[in-house]
């Protein structure tokens, strides 16, 4: 996303290719000053962090997010694998921690996520959307929920749009009627970038 894209509240991608989701917010710049806090948070198991990152969302985020109507808010899910090895979903501890409206659920563990060996930090666009094709599916026992709802996604980290594009994807395979992402931070990337 460039600056002038972030200015129009629109990237050029998103007018190019319609994602299936509905709507992102999100708090930051992943290169601004909370880049650090939510680092420690995931790779060195600070979980102190989420207390903070949370406290930065709410103050700023809190106000302009009051009047969404969602029926749920889910993390972006960790396989049970990734979940092991980590002991914590970074974005279901900063999920939980954050405000949002009094009729909007939180729900831990409606989408899951297939286990996928290949890192995508360093992937370029094109392969980050294949890559995550199927990877994620709705828990049978809360399927019946999704039928007409209006869900908020929360992801630390926007990079692609890939993982919240499949998510949105699914959850609209499965009746839901609008998918709205709430982001810790986003990714900055040139045009060219983009393209990649």
């Amino acid at each position: 996303m460039t600056a002038s894209e972030l200015a129009q509240k629109c990237c050029q991608e998103c007018l190019l290719n319609p994602p299936f989701f509905d709507e992102t917010y999100c708090l930051d710049r992943y290169d601004g000053i909370l880049q650090a806090a939510l680092h420690q948070l995931k790779y060195q198991r600070r979980l102190a962090c989420a207390y903070g990152l949370a406290m930065a969302w709410n103050e700023r985020m809190m106000e302009p997010l009051q009047a969404i109507e969602a029926d749920f808010l889910f993390p972006v899910p960790l396989s049970q694998e990734k979940l092991c090895f980590r002991g914590f979903n970074q974005s279901w501890e900063l999920a939980r921690r954050i405000h949002c409206g009094v009729n909007i659920k939180k729900q831990a563990h409606v989408l899951m996520r297939h286990h996928h060996t290949q890192h995508q930090a360093t992937e370029n666009r094109i392969n980050r959307h294949k890559a995550i094709r199927d990877m994620f599916y709705v828990n049978p026992q809360y399927q019946a929920l999704l039928q007409g709802s209006s869900i908020v996604i929360f992801d630390d980290v926007m990079t692609s749009g890939a993982t919240l594009n499949e998510i949105a994807r699914v959850l609209k395979d499965n009746g839901v009627r609008r998918v709205i992402n709430w982001v810790l931070l986003r990714t900055l990337r040139s045009s060219k970038q983009l393209r990649n």
